[in-house]
């Protein structure tokens, strides 16, 4: 099977931009999307070295696949990942995955472990949380102000603001805030080598290990490190129980046994991660097409009660999570082509985001939009269960900031992170007048 030919892309340039992590830092990777979506929404796509995968570019596809969770399962391949990455993480941990996390896993399971939680994410119990996660954005937006009208807003303050709301939820120590952004940081899509460094500059002498030059070495390294710190997490929440998530999971129940060491350690690691690298996006994205759009600013600014909806917005924009994968089990037709058992399935939500079909001009950001069934957050039994939270966190930050927010414009050209998994902004500088 080969890949279409499409006039101005060869089958190469195509299938090959689905996976180059570059193509997400320059947004280039529209161009392919768009494309897909108009003439091969289902594609048979075989990089270089890569395992060959189905491309799914349409929203209402990816919607279909992410429910029939019987038919496209996770525990296969979760991402996108070289050959070469592969093989290394079989033949370092025996197994496909460094985690095995709710988002590598299926039922029974991914349910059993999923409802250890699920009540406590939900809107009644996270309304608790409100005030708290309020005054960590009231400090994060003092700190903005403090800080004499310029700062890169990615590096001073939205890369701190979820951290410390998941340090908060999780009932960890303020002191441990720099290993934790170095796990967040460089474990799940270290494909950026700013990223990195810049992780390496911020947390120095905050407990980290040294940089050891292999990439794969410090991964592993970190890996090791997180099981370790989370190890004695575990310990001392069965010891020691407390009002936190953390004590939710440590003391969870699969099969009236308690939950095993690896799922719990992958089950923080889902939480710090997932928790942190997204919301943070979510939000340094949304305050840069607000930049970008002044119009959309104004109006926000105007009425305050569109924020749940311009938050909306902001996530279907950046779309943090560009993909996941899943694996047919069994042959199953998607718009007109039929994917075989074991063939892999990349779920492409940033596509699906700006699909024509589903959204009214769909690369204009309007705070406003009236019709948003954005699907950043997943479909069916995998949908992201922190979501509720998520948008929490991202509403209590422009609610303190808009109102105090005089001007603002960009002082340099933003960037994004070189990464084709979870991506967002890693630099944005900023003037402002804060009040």
């Amino acid at each position: 099977m080969t890949a279409m030919p499409f006039p101005g892309f060869n089958s190469d340039t195509i299938d090959d931009m689905l996976v180059n992590p570059a193509a997400y830092a320059d947004e280039s990777i529209h161009d392919a999307y768009t494309k897909l979506r108009a003439e091969d929404p289902v594609h048979w796509t075989q990089p270089k070295g890569f395992r060959p995968f189905w491309s799914i570019t349409r929203h209402a596809d990816i919607v279909a696949i992410s429910k029939a969770n019987d038919r496209f399962i996770n525990r296969e391949r979760t991402y996108i990942s070289p050959i070469e990455a592969e093989e290394w993480v079989k033949n370092t941990t025996g197994d496909t995955h460094l985690f095995r996390t709710l988002v590598d896993l299926d039922d029974p399971l991914h349910m059993k472990l999923r409802r250890i939680t699920n009540t406590w994410f939900m809107p009644q119990n996270l309304k608790k949380l409100e005030p708290q996660i309020a005054a960590i954005a009231k400090a994060h937006v003092d700190h903005m102000a403090s800080l004499g009208g310029s700062c890169d807003f990615v590096n001073e303050v939205a890369l701190w603001y979820p951290l410390r709301v998941i340090m908060m939820i999780l009932g960890l120590p303020e002191a441990d805030e720099g290993r934790m952004l170095q796990m967040t940081q460089e474990i799940f899509g270290p494909q950026d080598p700013d990223v990195v460094a810049r992780s390496r500059i911020l947390t120095q002498g905050l407990g980290g290990p040294e940089a050891s030059g292999d990439p794969q070495v410090d991964i592993f390294a970190l890996v090791q490190q997180f099981f370790a710190y989370f190890g004695e997490v575990m310990a001392d929440r069965r010891a020691n129980p407390r009002d936190d998530l953390a004590t939710v999971i440590a003391q969870g129940m699969v099969d009236d046994e308690p939950i095993g060491m690896l799922e719990a350690i992958s089950y923080y690691a889902i939480t710090v991660t997932a928790g942190h690298d997204t919301t943070s996006s979510s939000a340094s994205g949304g305050l840069l097409a607000l930049t970008k759009n002044p119009a959309e600013m104004a109006k926000l600014k105007a009425d305050p009660s569109l924020i749940p909806g311009a938050v909306e917005e902001m996530i279907r924009w950046v779309t943090p999570v560009k993909h996941f994968m899943r694996t047919c089990t069994q042959d199953t037709e998607i718009g007109g082509k039929t994917i075989k058992a074991g063939d892999g399935v990349a779920l492409f939500y940033w596509s699906g985001n700006r699909d024509e079909a589903v959204f009214d001009d769909p690369f204009s950001f309007k705070v406003d939009r009236a019709n948003n069934p954005q699907t950043a957050f997943g479909n069916g039994v995998h949908q992201c269960l922190g979501l509720h939270l998520a948008r929490m966190e991202v509403r209590a930050l422009f609610a303190e900031l808009l109102p105090r927010l005089d001007e603002i414009a960009l002082t340099g050209e933003p960037k994004l992170s070189v990464a084709n998994f979870v991506s967002g902004l890693k630099s944005m500088p900023i003037r402002y007048s804060l009040r």
